[in-house]
């Protein structure tokens, strides 16, 4: 799921002192929003914000100098016609970058059919970053996961398995090797982009870690402020298993690295069986080192293969 719903008021009020706007028209239809069909067809904020466009409508357009000249330089005729063409597009709001001021038809039109109209000395290309930015993690596919969610050597770490594995002793044993913490028990994740999967701590918990028998653990009051992280990028899942699970449902060696599907999103994945005696701890540190290698390439499964095909060919 994700949220379709953004007002203009909204939007104003979060970056009235970061983009320095000011509201000159259409300010009775503070709670004017962008078209719910619009945001969920909408494969990326650029579809959603950009420069004036006659082909998209209900999408926030940007006025810089060039847009501007195009609208009042012509005839009379010529110019009432484009500006009248803006307002159909029916545009959740409109904003004038690049300190130009807006004409007099465009501010009574938007004034009449109830469009907010904001005017900023910022350039308009840097209206559209800032824009695309913000309704990107706005409007992100959402969901929550139960895990832990560490930094582990720069790494985004998601460690999950059933109920009573020790997950939340594991996070603490990694927190007091040096890593971080960003969330525990429920994990908000995000995705940013086509690739890209954010993940961040709720409100509620954050710097918390639970650990059964001991209760709750303020993590940033015991280990430090770089003992947490606000939010990460997930790269890997560590998943723990029982033994009669990972002999009925996994291979020893799988020829291909396990994926798990996030948002969409392939996020690699790796098993580890939990038993009386191993350390998890290093296992997973090794896990995180393994997949950063293969992040850059390097496969040490298939150096194997090769290393054994070659012994085959020259015995």
């Amino acid at each position: 799921m994700k949220p379709s719903v953004v007002s203009a008021d909204v939007l104003f009020e979060h970056f009235r002192t970061y983009l320095k706007w000011d509201w000159l028209a259409g300010s009775s239809a503070s709670e004017r929003r962008f078209d719910e069909v619009a945001v969920r067809a909408a494969r990326s904020t650029a579809d959603l914000v950009g420069y004036l466009n006659y082909i998209h409508p209900y999408r926030m357009q940007v006025l810089g100098e060039r847009e501007v000249a195009y609208l009042t330089q012509g005839t009379e005729e010529d110019c009432a016609r484009r500006i009248n063409r803006v307002v159909k597009l029916e545009p959740p709001l409109i904003v004038v970058g690049d300190g130009q001021i807006p004409p007099p038809s465009l501010l009574s039109l938007c004034e009449r059919a109830q469009i907010p109209l904001f005017a900023t000395q910022e350039s308009a290309a840097y209206v559209i970053d800032v824009m695309r930015n913000y309704l990107a993690k706005h409007f992100a596919d959402r969901t929550t996961m139960h895990g832990v969610f560490m930094d582990i050597l720069g790494l985004g770490v998601m460690i999950t398995g059933e109920s009573g594995l020790g997950k939340s002793e594991l996070g603490l044993e990694l927190i007091s090797r040096g890593h971080g913490l960003v969330a525990d028990d429920a994990v908000d994740l995000f995705r940013t982009n086509q690739t890209t999967i954010e993940g961040r701590c709720p409100e509620l918990l954050q710097n918390l870690l639970e650990v059964r028998g001991i209760g709750l653990l303020d993590i940033k009051a015991i280990f430090g402020e770089t003992a947490v992280r606000r939010r990460l990028r997930l790269k890997l899942v560590v998943h723990l298993v029982k033994r009669d699970t990972l002999e009925r449902d996994y291979e020893r060696m799988p020829s291909e690295p396990l994926t798990q599907d996030v948002l969409g999103i392939a996020i690699r994945k790796v098993v580890i069986q939990v038993v009386a005696g191993r350390n998890i701890a290093v296992l997973v540190e090794a896990a995180v080192r393994n997949t950063i290698l293969q992040l850059r390439g390097i496969n040490t499964y298939e150096e194997f293969s090769e290393r054994q095909r070659k012994a085959m060919e020259n015995p």
